[in-house]
């Protein structure tokens, strides 16, 4: 019955079922012909949403709504576009940095892509880039997002697998960091073969001040959030309503440009977004459960252990199965669905678990950049209106960087680690 109802899944996702409905009716199926309770579905996803880590998530996305609607956006992009804006590549260099400051508050990539990707886009088509050029810049270095803290996505992967949130998200640090610079890399040697415009001349020191007193307090965020983790000030969950509490201050306080509305309508968009994320845990949940009581994550872990006993093999195969999983689900359907079979027999061959969260995260982020399902593609092309064809065309440089990290971050684990390993 467990794989009959794996091919069910199988079945109803590649004839076009929307995914939430392809986990469900295999999962409700089951239940009925097995004769079990049907007030068992109802329990099963209670229990799935009655996760304190998962409260987190909710508060992330209000936390990134707010900021893209109170004009916090605005003033990190003016910073980092004072900052990089005279390196080859101009604008697009921005680009880049100012996703690495905004994924230290917001920890979504669609929330880069919906928030920063507007303006980064807008600004760079009227410098005289190309839209495809600019899109690709914008979808790549979102990513950096949800690996750099705070991530949703590794606290979901915390959640699943109760590894330390707070080392998951530790371990992130370097790994955004050397991306963010390789994005860098090839956005520069692209914009000189494309002879794409910079900044007339570097800032001067009055300058980089002047931009760096209205977006001091939004910079300040990622270091307050850090610090009052590995403090232990407050957990991630508890860091969540932090960065909630600070960017409200700032935005009535300092900025004086958020109003109730934007609160109530960053509300709306979390509801509406932490709604179809949570309904996807739930579902996910009661598919796991079955597949644990029909024993699927012993038989596969055994067919694993089968394959290989080398911790590098085993590595290699997350990598793959990760990567394909992310080309056909969203992060939080694969992490919930897959994690739980291949974590436990991967991590018991001697695969650190928080090297391994790091290596799905990664992996199922370059999937929202790849066909048939990468949901920020699909976004960035509606932002900036063009083709996916001619969007994927502009995106193959920028694949590099990408896969280069990721095969970093595989073979060198102390990179990820080096970090956690100072707090444990």
């Amino acid at each position: 019955m467990g794989l009959a109802v794996i091919i069910g899944f199988a079945a109803l996702f590649i004839w076009g079922v929307p995914v939430i409905y392809a986990v469900l009716i295999p999962s409700i199926a089951y239940v009925l012909i097995e004769g079990l309770p049907p007030t068992l579905l109802a329990s099963r996803v209670v229990y799935a949403l009655d996760s304190f880590p998962l409260v987190a998530v909710p508060v992330f996305i209000f936390v990134g709504n707010l900021m893209n609607l109170s004009g916090i956006t605005d003033r990190i992009f003016r910073f980092a576009s004072t900052l990089a804006g005279r390196l080859h590549g101009g604008l697009a260099q921005v680009n880049i940095l100012a996703s690495l400051i905004f994924s230290g508050i917001s920890g979504a990539a669609l929330a880069d892509v919906g928030g920063l990707g507007r303006v980064e886009i807008k600004a760079m088509r009227e410098r005289g880039f190309d839209a495809p050029f600019a899109a690709a810049v914008t979808a790549s270095s979102a990513i950096i997002g949800p690996i750099f803290p705070p991530s949703i996505p590794l606290i979901v992967y915390g959640s699943v697998t109760s590894v330390s949130i707070i080392q998951l998200l530790m371990a992130g640090i370097l790994p955004a960091i050397l991306c963010a610079a390789a994005l860098m890399v090839t956005a520069a040697i692209v914009a000189l073969r494309a002879d794409y415009p910079r900044a007339d001349r570097w800032p001067t020191p009055r300058e980089v001040i002047n931009a760096l007193g209205p977006a001091l307090p939004a910079l300040l965020a990622p270091v307050f959030l850090i610090a009052g983790m590995l403090s232990g000030i407050f957990t991630p969950t508890e860091a969540a309503a932090a960065a909630a509490i600070y960017v409200l201050a700032i935005g009535f306080v300092l900025y004086r440009e958020m109003t109730l509305g934007h609160v109530l309508q960053a509300a709306l968009l979390t509801a509406r977004n932490t709604s179809a994320i949570l309904v996807i845990v739930a579902a996910a949940a009661m598919f796991g459960w079955i597949l644990a009581i029909e024993e699927i994550p012993q038989a596969f872990g055994a067919a694993i252990a089968g394959l290989s006993d080398n911790r590098l093999v085993l590595l290699l195969l997350v990598n793959v199965i990760f990567f394909i999983a992310g080309m056909f689900l969203d992060s939080t359907t694969a992490t919930l669905l897959i994690v739980p079979i291949i974590a436990p027999p991967v991590v018991s061959a001697g695969v650190d678990p928080v090297h391994l969260g790091l290596l799905v995260v990664f992996n199922l982020m370059i999937g929202l950049l790849t066909p048939p399902m990468g949901l920020a593609l699909f976004l960035i092309c509606d932002i900036a209106q063009i083709s996916m064809k001619v969007l994927l065309r502009a995106m193959v440089p920028f694949y590099v960087p990408l896969l280069a990290t990721l095969a970093t971050i595989t073979l060198w684990e102390d990179l990820v680690l080096a970090i956690p390993r100072l707090i444990r």
